[in-house]
């Protein structure tokens, strides 16, 4: 198996929102998580933006429209928060969505609405997206 993409950066990424969950646990909305992420990524030194805006090209020209990622970490990572009883494939979907509008190469959807957290790494890697738990 080839190695992870941005494999220290996702792992740093993970561990900050294991913290959140271990010190909120579950049952929260999805905005407490995000800013007690954002609160966590401080204190641990992940570099972040915030509700960034992710610009999207239609034949080299960039649309109005634009997606608002939770969080756009160390400038290469995509992290979205969720606060459900499980993952669907349109969550997925949004992250890939994201991905492609970006070229960005890696995506993380971590759902905090579980009794442990729930970590989805994507990956566009050449045009090949790969899906990991």
């Amino acid at each position: 198996m080839p190695d992870l993409i941005y494999k220290p950066e996702s792992h740093k990424i993970i561990g900050a929102a294991i913290e959140v969950h271990k010190t909120l646990g579950n049952g929260f909305l999805e905005a407490v998580y995000q800013e007690a992420l954002a609160i966590e990524f401080e204190l641990q030194t992940i570099s972040y933006e915030k509700e960034k805006q992710l610009r999207i090209k239609y034949k080299d020209q960039i649309l109005e429209k634009y997606y608002i990622a939770d969080f756009v970490c160390y400038d290469k990572i995509i992290v979205e928060c969720k606060a459900l009883k499980g993952l669907l494939p349109e969550h997925e979907s949004q992250i890939l969505n994201y991905l492609y509008a970006t070229n960005i190469k890696l995506g993380l959807l971590i759902n905090f609405g579980r009794n442990k957290v729930e970590v989805k790494r994507v990956a566009n890697l050449d045009g090949l997206i790969k899906a990991s738990p």
